[in-house]
């Protein structure tokens, strides 16, 4: 399959962990994800930061440092040549804190679950500061002395209302929708399919296993990311 950017005006992008398993990243919830693995589903929760703080920064910057040392593979490259392709818009939502989709170039990225790479306060509502640095123990608040905590959405804890906006804003006109990666078991992402069909997109899945939502799509896929989107785009 080859996709003609210029036949849609309103392209939205889904993507999931599973684009980022080319680039060394695990997922979260498929063969070998992260959550299957109790202790550290446990570590991701609200209930952990405030109980066992220091245990969750540490494993907060376990993972910033996996994503560091990580590089954008082929498929992140191709969705980015794609943005430059398209004739209309291209938004790309992301339920990733890696930051790969902007290190190969996307530029018009939503986060839905925040990033990896940035330090927010874990009390007042000073806004989040960029952050590459990998202390041992969190380091306080500059405004009010609280510790710090990555700036990812936890169990527990409800999304932040900006990207959500942004995400159903994008797919209420969008006339093709690809959903890559993702397992479709986490809302709001999960019920994006089901708004992307009633704007009338066409409806596209790439994921090498069962996706939960898969019925509502059009056309499925059972492909590597990093093998399958310079195709569909032609950007090889």
């Amino acid at each position: 399959m080859n996709c003609n950017l210029e036949a849609y005006k309103n392209i939205v992008i889904l993507t999931g962990a599973g684009i980022s398993v080319a680039s060394g990243l695990p997922t979260y919830r498929g063969e070998n994800g992260l959550w299957n693995d109790e202790s550290l589903a446990g570590l991701a929760s609200v209930t952990a930061m405030r109980e066992r703080p220091n245990e969750v920064w540490e494993f907060s910057i376990a993972m910033r440092l996996k994503a560091q040392l990580a590089t954008p593979n082929a498929a992140h490259f191709a969705l980015a040549a794609a943005e430059r392709n398209a004739t209309g818009s291209f938004t790309v939502i992301t339920q990733n804190v890696d930051g790969l989709h902007q290190r190969a170039g996307s530029n018009n990225v939503i986060e839905l679950h925040g990033s990896i790479h940035r330090s927010r306060c874990s009390s007042c509502d000073v806004e989040p500061k960029s952050d590459q640095s990998a202390p041992q123990t969190p380091p306080d608040c500059p405004s009010c002395g609280a510790p710090l905590r990555a700036d990812v959405v936890l169990f527990e804890e409800s999304m932040p209302a900006r990207p959500e906006h942004l995400s159903k804003r994008a797919l209420r006109e969008c006339d093709l929708f690809i959903a890559i990666g993702t397992s479709g078991s986490v809302f709001p992402a999960a019920s994006f399919v089901r708004s992307a069909r009633y704007a009338g997109a066409t409806t596209v899945l790439v994921n090498l296993e069962a996706e939960a939502q898969e019925t509502q799509f059009d056309q499925i896929y059972r492909e590597r990311a990093e093998e399958f989107l310079p195709t569909l785009f032609g950007v090889q």
